[in-house]
């Protein structure tokens, strides 16, 4: 799972919000020929306030991948944690509301079920290229346990090599899920 553009970008200047759009319809593209790779791809966000011709390639590349059974490759556009969770509160408040949910029945496990990674698995582990030490509204929820490994590389420069590291990384340490072990 990675992030590609966060609700947060729009804030940036519109050429370099048009030159990531134009990146991701680039990569859409690319990611289309990785059908034949048994590899299922999910855009999470708010897919529904991009442009038209932006949803369209989502909804293609998703359509062609959904029955895919190998790797799940999660990219997060239109995404920010903390808009996440709101959407998913509101969506709860409102069933409650409509009589469809019991206050008695909200848990950590229907709250997850309403967010844009339903029935996934939380992040084992978040790796942040960059230099930067923090998760940048990534994920607030999902990665409650997850484990962090931080690169001063940047994307482009962070390659399997790097990857390899950040995985012998991982393996070092003990997962604890808020206990003493």
């Amino acid at each position: 799972m990675f992030i590609a553009f966060s609700t947060e970008n729009w804030k940036r200047s519109q050429e370099e919000v048009g030159a990531i759009m134009k990146l991701l319809k680039f990569y859409l593209l690319d990611f289309f020929n990785w059908s034949d790779e048994n590899i299922k791809i999910n855009v999470l966000g708010r897919i529904a306030e991009l442009p038209k011709d932006l949803k369209d390639q989502i909804h293609k590349i998703e359509e062609k991948t959904k029955n895919n059974t190998g790797l799940v490759l999660n990219i997060c556009f239109n995404y920010g944690g903390r808009d996440e969770i709101v959407t998913a509160t509101k969506n709860i408040v409102q069933k409650v509301l409509d009589g469809e949910l019991k206050i008695e029945d909200i848990n950590e496990k229907l709250f997850s079920n309403y967010l844009y990674t339903a029935n996934q698995p939380d992040p084992d582990l978040l790796i942040r290229t960059s230099g930067e030490e923090r998760i940048s509204n990534f994920l607030p929820w999902q990665i409650s346990y997850s484990e962090f490994v931080f690169t001063d590389k940047f994307w482009p420069e962070y390659n399997e090599q790097e990857f390899l590291n950040s995985i012998q990384i991982y393996q070092k340490r003990t997962r604890r899920f808020g206990g003493n072990k």
